[in-house]
């Protein structure tokens, strides 16, 4: 919280006298400055708690500024801002900054309402708070002293929010009006002005157009269904996702049929957009949708020992499916890309081992849900589908054997291959347009022939080459390891028990060694005699023994 205050504390200084005084009087910005508010202060991850509390501290900020208090810490004296107090475009500000706060308030119920269905009527109070402060807004710009622009934005501010009303209230009429109100004036604006505001206000138009063809799709409109589809196909109408969550899960408490084909709609029209980006993109936000149902739906049903509805488990993994099965598909053709190209790098045949992997067990646990196991021509489709889809794993599972130069596992499950894809032959012919939405088995079998041909001729070439490098490389050496590091030598006795690494002991070697010196000139040297010496040491007798003893012949 307190990195968000210092966050802010700079760019706010320019944001409240941005635009302030135009040469036609007053002016604010107010589509650019409140999403630039909500892009910095947690709209980006849709977090509207810190987005409200960033709109009540800029409030006391701009209140302070202005010298506009609410009395003291005592006591709360109201004040409102009137066309003749109007001499700052920061008073408007203050207004349009009142309005977000209620809005980012209802935006968080809404998410809360999920769980805690009384917070709805919370959320329809605060909206309703939100446009009574823009209409508040939209007749303070009615004054003189503001421009032209301003004026046409807080109508359409205004419009915008109360279509959101009407729009939670599903007075469908109402709401279409005018969201139709906001979508023209802001197609006005964009026609009039910059390039750079002309982007936001096509956003604010891309926004309001799915709620507009919803709104006339539920008052009757039969061409606005079609517009949704299309929207959703373009990755448009993203706001919608969790409308159409509500509408599945309380046709759920209504009808389980109904339920189902509104489901199906979504996922069947979602299969034909034709990117595979996009395509991929609306399985991801199908698949959340599906769970977010089941939790709902599970909810609903905890007081009761009943399983979901079967429709919608049935038809998250039949979506599933359909979603691998069109990852796959891409990651085919990246991996033929990169075969063409080998210095690019690209897929391994083993990510599509794990893609039918999640396939195979999809469908495993489709044919075991409760109520479907009696129904036998189902269960011949997704044995059927079960085929296909493990002939293509064992051709990957193939591929990547190949790769390693494992030759005889990889012919092994070609033929595995070829073993599946019979059979799928002969089971389809009892069953009509089985084979309609899975890969094409004939363009298998005609892969599998051809990459069968280029495997024996690899081998073949591989067993020619592997004798000669052997005869080089067996070469009998019994130096030891150290005496031939600069030449390799396939030596097994290396990797045994004994390996011969250095020579021990090592064989002696002559090495120089220190001289000696020998003391050979004593032999030679000849000492004065001493025999007068001894004689006068044994004539000195008794007397000389006693002087001798005591020190006085010293």
């Amino acid at each position: 919280m307190a990195a968000d205050k210092q966050s802010e504390a700079k760019p706010s200084l320019t944001e409240e006298n941005k635009e302030n005084l135009h040469e036609g009087g007053l002016g604010l910005e107010i589509l650019q400055i409140i999403k630039e508010s909500q892009q910095q202060h947690g709209l980006r991850h849709g977090d509207y708690q810190r987005y409200r509390g960033y709109c009540s501290r800029r409030l006391r900020r701009l209140r302070k500024t202005l010298g506009f208090k609410m009395g003291n810490r005592h006591k709360f004296v109201g004040k409102k801002v009137t066309v003749e107090i109007l001499s700052d475009s920061r008073y408007l500000l203050l207004v349009l900054m009142e309005a977000e706060r209620a809005w980012s308030y209802a935006m968080q119920l809404k998410q809360e309402a999920n769980t805690e269905p009384r917070k709805k009527f919370h959320l329809l109070a605060r909206l309703r708070k939100a446009a009574k402060h823009s209409e508040k807004l939209e007749k303070l710009c009615e004054s003189p002293r503001v421009d032209a622009k301003t004026k046409l934005e807080a109508q359409a501010y205004t419009a915008y929010l109360n279509g959101m009303v009407h729009f939670e209230l599903q007075e469908w009429k109402l709401a279409m009006e005018a969201f139709n109100k906001c979508k023209t004036i802001y197609e006005k604006l964009a026609s009039a002005f910059t390039e750079e505001l002309a982007v936001l206000y096509r956003q604010r138009v891309d926004e309001i157009s799915p709620n507009i063809r919803y709104c006339a799709y539920n008052i009757g409109d039969q061409n606005a269904i079609n517009d949704l589809m299309q929207m959703r196909l373009t990755g448009g109408g993203g706001g919608m996702m969790a409308e159409k969550l509500e509408v599945i899960t309380e046709l759920y408490r209504v009808d389980q049929k109904q339920t189902f084909f509104i489901y199906l709609y979504i996922n069947v029209f979602s299969v034909q957009a034709v990117n595979e980006e996009t395509k991929e993109h609306l399985y991801e936000t199908l698949l959340a949708e599906c769970r977010d149902t089941i939790q709902a739906v599970r909810e609903e049903l905890k007081s009761e020992a009943v399983r979901p509805n079967l429709l919608v488990w049935s038809g998250n993994l039949c979506t599933l499916v359909k979603r691998n099965e069109s990852m796959a598909h891409t990651l085919q053709a990246k991996l033929k890309e990169t075969g063409a190209d080998e210095n690019k790098r690209g897929p391994r045949p083993q990510d599509l081992i794990r893609l039918y992997d999640i396939i195979l067990q999809s469908l495993a646990e489709l044919s075991t849900l409760q109520g479907l196991e009696d129904d036998h021509t189902f269960q011949k489709e997704v044995s059927l589908k079960t085929l296909v889809y493990k002939a293509y794993r064992c051709f990957f599972i193939a591929q990547s054997y190949v790769l390693v130069k494992k030759w005889s596992e990889a012919l092994v499950l070609y033929e595995r291959v070829l073993k599946y894809a019979k059979e799928v032959q002969s089971k389809a012919k009892n069953l009509n347009n089985s084979l309609k939405d899975l890969p094409d088995v004939q363009e298998l079998i005609a892969e599998v022939n051809a990459e069968k041909y280029s495997l024996q001729a690899a081998a073949i070439l591989d067993t020619d080459e592997t004798p000669e490098v052997n005869s080089q490389q067996q070469v009998k050496d019994n130096r030891p390891l150290c005496e031939h590091l600069d030449n390799f030598h396939l030596d097994k006795t290396l990797v045994g028990k004994h390996p011969s690494l250095v020579q021990f002991p090592p064989e002696f070697q002559p090495i120089p060694c220190k001289p000696l010196f020998f003391d050979l000139a004593l032999n030679h040297v000849a000492f004065p005699p001493l025999d007068d010496k001894v004689e006068q040491k044994g004539k000195g007798g008794l007397t000389g023994y006693i002087k001798g003893i005591f020190g006085f012949g010293s």
